[in-house]
């Protein structure tokens, strides 16, 4: 099989999750109608959060951050999938590629970083409720947030500086609705040992640490609470966790589907469709699952909705 160098590579193809054209308009409608209630629900949760006083706290900055970073994450491949439908073109350029790539391994990692900070949040709202205000103050957030930036800033750029070494093969064909790094890594001719090497030991790091302190985070706080008088006690306080437990689960439990998913079969189309599970539902599901689970957002929702309403 013929190479080529990868500054002549002039794009790729992305296969999308069918090529049956009869499905075509249906992917298409269905994934417009879920960016659009991810781009609005995230948006309400963050407009929601700035306008309401009562909602300047810890729990609901992280819970902001959030939102932005799942409605980013949503924006890196859906549009990108909408258009190539709607044109019936899967063709993505060679930077534009590796771009989404990168942005994609960017999101990923700042969730996943958000999603500890949050459970230390929980952590030490519940097993050191006096302290809590000094411990959790504004610098101690910006600065959880900053470093979560940085370090999956520093990942994803690892990651593509690492792909732009490679040369890639005639067939340039991603069976994906976006440009995923495996996929990638897999089009190449040339050696990709270091670059696997490096997914598999910066992906067990920078994924294993943060699942491990929410783990740990949840062990101190079912330890705490079980250790509470008042039945009222405990359920305000498991009440307090419950969304962003729900959040957890649904964001680890389609990353494992996934990594599962990969494992049991050799399909690359069945792994884009388990794919769709992690990249595409949790950011449009995680607004309805902190506004139906939360009275004060709730409430902040609807001065929001009435303000909006009344202009």
């Amino acid at each position: 099989m013929e190479s080529e160098n990868q500054t002549s590579v002039l794009g790729f193809l992305l296969l999308g999750l069918s090529e049956d054209p009869a499905l075509q308009p249906v992917l298409f409608g269905l994934f417009l109608v879920i960016y659009v209630i991810t781009v609005f629900g995230n948006l309400l949760i963050i407009l929601a959060i700035i306008s309401d006083s009562h909602l300047h706290t810890p729990m609901y900055f992280f819970l902001s951050n959030l939102s932005f970073i799942d409605l980013c994450f949503s924006t890196t491949t859906v549009p990108k999938m909408l258009l190539n439908l709607q044109t019936q073109s899967k063709s993505i350029s060679y930077a534009g590629c590796l771009t989404q790539a990168c942005f994609v391994l960017l999101f990923a990692g700042l969730e996943n970083f958000l999603l500890a900070a949050m459970a230390y949040d929980r952590y030490v709202a519940i097993c050191h409720p006096l302290r809590y205000t000094i411990i959790m103050n504004p610098c101690l957030c910006g600065l959880l947030v900053l470093v979560s930036l940085l370090i999956s800033i520093a990942d994803a750029l690892l990651h593509t500086l690492m792909l732009l070494r490679l040369s890639f093969c005639t067939d340039l064909e991603i069976p994906h609705f976006f440009c995923e790094l495996a996929q990638v890594i897999k089009l190449a001719c040339s050696d990709t040992l270091i670059n696997n090497i490096l997914v598999y030991l910066v992906t067990s790091i920078l994924g294993g640490v943060p699942l491990l302190g929410i783990i740990f985070s949840y062990i101190q706080i079912v330890s705490s609470i079980l250790r509470m008088p008042s039945a009222g006690g405990k359920y305000k306080a498991f009440s307090t966790c419950g969304s962003h437990l729900s959040v957890v689960s649904l964001f680890y439990g389609t990353a494992f589907g996934v990594y599962i998913s990969s494992v049991v079969t050799d399909s690359s189309r069945k792994i884009a469709v388990a794919s769709v599970m992690y990249t595409v539902v949790p950011p449009m599901m995680n607004p309805f699952i902190y506004s139906l689970r939360n009275r004060d957002m709730m409430g902040a929702l609807k001065k929001l909705i009435g303000r909006t309403s009344f202009l």
